[in-house]
């Protein structure tokens, strides 16, 4: 796989939200770091974290609208967007992107890019 086809694989399994696929794509030392800076580190945390994310955004979906690869370094726009526990009237879409890095076919760095107000908006008036 190139490493576009794998950051792509990645997606679709994020929009899956396929745990073991993600886990199968992620290097040893994944690193995932959130839009507000804070950082996680090591494969099974992050499907940990992941598991968590999809129980409160059941429908969670990236769509993604342009590349940029440079060597092992892909820059990703488009839009994330889901709904808190399904509730009705309780969804968002926004504006994204996310920088991957991905080494001997695995992700080994997946940063995410956006303005998360809407959603904490949302997590905060039905926790």
């Amino acid at each position: 796989m190139t490493n576009k086809e794998t950051i792509l694989a990645f997606i679709d399994r994020i929009n899956a939200h396929n745990l073991e696929g993600l886990g199968a794509l992620m290097s040893e030392n994944h690193t995932f770091i959130d839009a507000h800076g804070n950082q996680v580190s090591g494969r099974e945390k992050m499907i940990a974290g992941w598991h968590g994310y999809f129980e409160w955004f059941p429908d969670y979906s990236i769509e993604v609208t342009e590349v940029f690869e440079d060597d092992d370094r892909i820059a990703l726009f488009g839009f994330a967007g889901g709904s808190f526990k399904n509730e009705e009237g309780e969804n968002w879409r926004l504006p994204a992107a996310w920088k991957a890095l991905i080494k001997d076919g695995r992700v080994t760095l997946w940063q995410v890019f956006a303005d998360t107000k809407i959603p904490f908006q949302i997590i905060e008036r039905n926790s």
